[in-house]
């Protein structure tokens, strides 16, 4: 209505030559309605700011939002800030996918000698009953000897650090320890447990299993020989056999990378 009536006030002193006063009075207009230019709201700056702020934190609440945005220097009212904030819906929550850092691409890494870099990875199958099974293996990049093949229903990530520790106990820990981007291994727990003991753990790139080739390598030939070839009714019967084939593989398997030596006589001649 108000936008009406200055339309009315304009054609007025325009077309009949009266006053503004007059054509105000008239319509019953304030002339200083007449007058008021709404301001520019600027919420650009506002909109851009929440955006980026709520995809960096994605479980950020107005109150945050709005200190945030203050900190900032991006002064605002909070009356103002939380009508931009309920217009763009933030304060409807949504499930969202959790994220991975993002990972640095990086060419695969050859060591030079023992527990310099250990590479470790999931498997999984299942017995003849359907019940499915889980596999941790991991080896020493170095001379690719195979230190563990863990078997069981589930394999969760204390279990991956008590198994961790087991070999280390007798072994020494490696500088830095390579893995993918599964579950069990972005834990705050394996972290932790890899800055306690001085070990760097490096991730690979989502979707490129060609860096962390050697245990790539390992699993092909594991599932080739043990896992596509046998029919298993107990996880006892997959670590019976798995046991005897990490031993054929460590001692007895010559490897053509290593001048077709075994993982051990390439360990004792360097």
């Amino acid at each position: 209505m108000p936008s009406e009536k200055k339309e009315v006030v304009t054609y007025l002193t325009s077309q009949y030559k009266i006053s503004e006063r007059k054509a105000c009075k008239a319509v019953q207009l304030p002339r200083s309605s007449y007058h008021y230019k709404p301001n520019d709201k600027q919420d650009d700056v506002y909109i851009d700011y929440l955006a980026a702020l709520v995809q960096k934190h994605m479980s950020i609440g107005f109150w945050q939002s709005y200190h945030r945005t203050r900190k900032a220097g991006l002064v605002v009212n909070h009356k103002k800030l939380y009508r931009i904030y309920t217009a763009m819906k933030l304060n409807i929550r949504k499930r969202t996918k959790k994220r991975l850092p993002a990972r640095v691409k990086q060419h695969l890494f050859q060591p030079t000698q023992i527990n310099e870099v250990w590479s470790i990875d999931f498997m999984s199958d299942s017995l003849w009953n359907g019940r499915r099974i889980r596999l941790l293996n991991v080896i020493d990049d170095y001379n690719r000897e195979v230190l563990l093949i863990e078997t069981d229903t589930s394999l969760p990530t204390l279990r991956v650090i008590r198994c961790l520790t087991e070999i280390g106990t007798h072994r020494g820990f490696p500088k830095m320890i390579r893995v993918d981007n599964g579950p069990e291994f972005i834990s705050v727990k394996l972290d932790i447990w890899c800055k306690e003991n001085g070990i760097q753990l490096i991730f690979i790139q989502p979707g490129e299993p060609t860096q962390n080739a050697y245990i790539e390598r390992l699993n092909g030939t594991f599932r080739r020989d043990v896992l596509n070839a046998y029919l298993f009714k107990t996880i006892q019967e997959v670590k019976d056999i798995s046991e005897a084939w990490v031993d054929d593989y460590n001692y007895h398997r010559p490897h053509q990378s290593l001048n077709n030596k075994t993982p051990m006589e390439y360990k004792l001649n360097k």
